[in-house]
This record gives structure tokens, sequence and C-alpha cells, in this order.
């Protein structure tokens, strides 16, 4: 016997309930009753301790991992109102490793690497896969990122999304078993025999022309071709329009126009999504640009999101190496949910054309993805991996 998986969905007002009532509806549909792995992710409409309790109080010896967010998906697709989805995972032949680090705000690249660290010295040399799930808006989702590669190298198959909470931007929560955590990282290791396939792909396009970062400290653009970086913006859109991104967050309309990067290994330009710009025209992004780094201001089409979305699927699926698929997680950027509007449905359809829509899914909308360089994942073990925004990252089991 196989990856046996199945996703159980719980909605309503009471949080506890909700919980118990995703778990059980996951366990109900699996073929033994007693799950190793439970993924979790939630809305922050419900008190997270008390969904956390609900959904233990089903499955107390299982291990659990999971998150807030800002939109659940399952096997029928994005969900319209808040929810708990649960993933229940059994199968004999993987073993899982968990571990958190905490204190984000701190030092976010030690954060990751405890979290790393603490897998890989219980899983060792078989460790295959590492799955994680930050808060970035505690720190640095890039540097969390390279906290995880320092423990367990540049060439690591990693894949995660980072916590939500509803597009409020506030606080969002982490979890690891009978814990909530928020400011943390967790994550987890998988070993054993089984096959993994990971697909990442955005599908922003290009406008206008290259331009370079000539000052930048972290995640802030100072200037760009020695100019206050928001005129890109305003060369663009007018100087007009661009005096609202002064006073209106500038994150709503990265949305649709966020920043691309050219990064060495990749086919797709590295998408940075622009949060907010001060006084001075400096602008403040998700993750850093580093000084030199060429970029350009990229436009999101719903139609190549949703070709792209597809593309990434069939990626994953060759990396099986004809294996029929068991389990799908979806780590989906909020800004392409945001893109998609009500049609969100149409870029999860295409992801299962390529797969197939009876297996079992589980995802969220994320404030951020990890996952190799975009564009064609050739040899997932050579890989390298980074952290992204507005990209869909699909990872894919395989016995």
């Amino acid at each position: 016997m196989g990856i046996n998986a199945s996703v159980g969905v719980g909605q309503g007002d009471d949080s506890y309930t909700v919980g118990a009532n995703a778990c059980q509806d996951a366990i109900d549909q699996l073929s033994e009753k007693n799950p190793d792995l439970l993924i979790v992710f939630s809305s922050v409409k419900y008190d997270q301790e008390k969904m956390l309790q609900g959904v233990r109080s089903v499955a107390p010896e299982a291990m659990l991992v999971g998150s807030s967010t800002s939109g659940e998906i399952t096997t029928q697709g994005p969900l319209k109102d808040n929810s708990v989805v649960v993933m229940a995972i059994k199968s004999p032949e993987i073993k899982y490793f968990t571990g958190v680090g905490e204190n984000i705000k701190v030092n976010p690249r030690a954060a990751g690497k405890e979290a790393a660290d603490k897998v890989k010295a219980e899983a060792g040399p078989a460790l295959k896969a590492f799955l994680m799930i930050p808060d970035v808006l505690a720190g640095n989702g890039a540097d969390i990122v390279r906290g995880v590669l320092d423990s367990l190298g540049t060439h690591f198959p990693v894949v995660g999304g980072a916590s939500g909470d509803d597009f409020a931007f506030k606080k969002t929560y982490q979890y690891l078993n009978d814990k909530v955590y928020s400011g943390a990282v967790v994550g987890l290791g998988l070993t054993g025999n089984f096959k993994i396939g990971i697909g990442v792909k955005h599908g922003w396009i290009p406008v206008g022309e290259p331009v370079t970062v000539t000052k930048s400290s972290g995640s802030v653009i100072h200037e760009i071709d020695g100019k206050p970086a928001i005129k890109i913006y305003e060369d663009y859109f007018g100087e007009e329009e661009a005096k609202v991104l002064r006073t209106e967050t500038l994150a709503k309309l990265a949305i649709t126009y966020p920043l691309g990067m050219k990064v060495a290994g990749s086919d797709e330009l590295l998408i940075r999504d622009p949060i907010t710009v001060d006084e001075h025209g400096s602008i403040t992004c998700a993750a850093e640009i580093p000084e030199g780094s060429e970029i350009r201001l990229m436009v999101g089409s719903r139609d190549e999101a949703v070709k792209v979305a597809k593309a990434a699927a069939l990626n994953a699926m060759e990396q099986l190496e004809g294996s029929a698929p068991k389990a799908v997680i979806i780590f989906n950027c909020i800004a392409r949910n945001k893109l998609f509007g009500d049609k969100s449905g149409d870029e999860i359809k295409a992801i299962q054309e390529a797969i197939g829509n009876q297996v079992p899914l589980i995802g969220f909308y994320t404030y951020g993805e990890q996952a190799p360089l975009g564009g064609e994942v050739k040899n997932i073990e050579k890989c390298n991996s980074a952290f992204h925004n507005e990209t869909v990252v699909i990872c894919v089991l395989a016995d």
C-alpha cells in the first residue's frame, strides 16, 4: 500500500467544532483511520488555539503542521467562505520529522536554520524534501529561506508558503502538533520511498525597459538608475496617478504591477512585491532586491497566469517519472487570488487538468512562496531554492 490521502473541510462559527469537523471529514475518507500526518490550513476568523484543539481531538497521535491563510483551497477549488481544511496522509513508506524556528523578528536567518537543523538532526542523511511555513510579517522571507539552506545545503528541494491572515497583514500563525506559534517558521522533513515533483511559475509579463537598482538596503529600494525608486511607477502611470501611491498602500497596485528581478539560474524573473513607499520615494518590498539588480516593471495577465499554472503542474508531473500522483499541496500567492477575483477557480482547474481532478488537493493563499527558482525544474536534486512572490507553487507526492 502506498500513499493514501484525503481532504476534509469544516465551516461554521464555533472554532473547536469547525476544526474537529474538518479533521473528521478527512479521516472518514481514509481507508485507514489513523493518519500519520495532518496538514491544516485555517482562516484567522477562527480562534486558532480552539480550532487546533478541535483538530487534535479527532487525531491526537498524528504529526501536524499548518498555517493561517488568506484563503483555503481544496480538491473542489478555492473556498468562497472562511474555513478550516485538513489533509490526512497515511503511508507506510514515508516518515516525517518536524522542527520550529522562533523569533524571526530578531533574526530571520537564524530562525530558518534552527527549524531545518532540528529536522536534519532527527531525519539524518536520508532527508529527501523539506516543507516550510514561515511568518514573513515578522521578518525577511528571503533570509528565512537562506537560513534553511545554510542547514540543508544550497541544492535541496524546499517548498512552502508564508502564512496569511485574510489580507489584513497584521498577524499570522503557524501550527506544529498541539501548539500555535506566531513569528516562527515550521519545518517538515520527509524521508522514505516516495517521489516528489515541484512546479513553480508566475506568468507575470515584463513591461518597459530593464532598469538597475543603484541604492538599496535589505528589502528597501532607495534608488533606481540614480533616481528615487518610486519613479519607476511615476514614469509608467504618470505623476498624478502615482501620487496616490504615496497616500494609499502600494501593495494594492503591486498585485497587478509588481517588480521582476533577473536572477542567475532562472528562466523567469523573480517577482518582488512592493508594499509601501516613503516620503523620499523609497519602496519597501516583501523581500530584498540587492544593489546592482536588473529589474523590470511587471504586469499581471489572467490568461497567462492560468497557462503557466498548468505548465507548472505538468512540470511537477514530469518529475514523478510516470508514477501516479497521490496528493497535491499548493502554495499560491494572495496576489493571484486578487488578480483572478471570482475566476480564481480557473487556475486551480488548469492545475487539475494536468494532475487529475480526483487527486486529493489542499492549498492556501500565501504572503510569499518558497520553491526552486522559477521556470522549468529539471533536476530537483540540483535546484536552487528561493523566496518568491506572486507565484504558484505546486508540490505533488507519488509512490
